[in-house]
């Protein structure tokens, strides 16, 4: 019998690990990620073209630049301000930050420096600006069930989180 490939409306269970240039892991998923390919679901970078054609136990790797990443940083998202006007909670390195803009809209930023008295937050996602390396690990490829397809359409519908 032979192994079933990766396709459009095929189940996909997979797991992947982030690495920037240096190696370091900046993500990883070892509980399984399950999707029906060629549905809602975007992978990031290249790596829906990377897995498709592939079956079960094929291990893929590849590089994904900023601009299929998470996109070259935009300076309008970093702000520097004078310590004394950040309240106490927010003035250590890491901590995150609500903030909402004119429309009601949440977005969450990090304290990226602390020096000479100011305090800089940036809203740019963390990886934003860098060439990633990712390895996926392909567990399973199957026809999707009706069950698969009702899962697929609940996860859509979920509210999106604002990182």
């Amino acid at each position: 019998m032979a192994k079933e490939t990766i396709e459009t409306g095929k189940f996909v269970s997979l797991t992947y690990s982030i690495a920037d240039q240096a190696g370091n892991v900046v993500e990883q998923s070892d509980l399984p990620v399950n999707y029906i390919f060629g549905g809602e679901t975007e992978l990031i970078g290249d790596m829906d073209k990377a897995v498709f054609g592939k079956s079960a136990g094929d291990v893929v790797r590849l590089d994904v630049p900023p601009e299929q990443g998470f996109g070259e940083p935009d300076p309008a998202l970093t702000f520097t301000d004078d310590i004394e006007n950040v309240p106490l909670q927010f003035r250590r390195l890491g901590a995150e930050v609500e903030m909402r803009n004119d429309r009601g809209e949440a977005k969450t930023f990090h304290v990226t420096q602390i020096k000479d008295g100011t305090l800089t937050v940036d809203g740019n996602h963390p990886l934003a600006g860098k060439t990633l390396s990712v390895t996926v690990r392909i567990l399973q490829v199957r026809d999707a069930t009706d069950e698969d397809r009702t899962q697929s359409v609940l996860s859509q519908q979920m509210p999106p989180t604002i990182n």
